[in-house]
């Protein structure tokens, strides 16, 4: 498990220096897609709740510190993501369009509620999406749609990604 844990997270970070980089050159709105959350539900699908959250708290941990975001709301936000997609695992039998996309956009949902949630609860300290705003629906859009190239590209990376038992 560790070893999937730690193969998760790197290629967590390549995502999220490729989205910080390059992505942002075709941003819409100043809104790039998602794709360290795309990593950490395939993680957490193929190997089950205990993996996604610790690919989502180390991943998150590893954007806060390349990020300007408070220290811990990445890990997380990410935690309760990968907890989540780990939950339903087995559950369906993932194909290689329709799944993805539903799986990440429902992470991008889950991210948006706990970001609103916690700008609730901490006054304003953690900034939210607007419901209004294109942010939202765009980051949305980019994770439902980059979602099956994702999980085909990270399929190649089986043996590094799902443990042996689970294969």
């Amino acid at each position: 498990m560790a070893k999937n844990v730690a193969w998760a997270s790197v290629f967590s970070l390549a995502a999220a220096l490729l989205q910080s980089t390059l992505l942002r050159r075709i941003a819409l709105y100043h809104t790039v897609p998602d794709l360290t959350l795309g990593i950490i539900v395939y993680s957490a699908y193929v190997n089950g709740v205990m993996t996604g959250q610790l690919t989502g708290f180390c991943s998150g941990l590893l954007l806060d510190f390349i990020s300007n975001a408070p220290l811990g709301l990445n890990a997380l936000i990410r935690t309760v993501v990968g907890a989540a997609a780990g939950l339903l695992k087995g559950t369906f039998f993932l194909d290689t369009v329709f799944l993805p996309m539903i799986l990440c956009a429902a992470a991008t949902i889950l991210k948006a509620l706990m970001r609103m949630l916690l700008h609730f609860l901490l006054a304003g300290a953690v900034s939210a999406y607007s419901l209004s705003a294109p942010t939202l629906w765009i980051e949305l859009m980019f994770n439902t749609l980059s979602a099956p190239l994702l999980f085909g590209l990270l399929k190649l990376f089986h043996p590094l990604l799902v443990r042996k038992g689970d294969a």
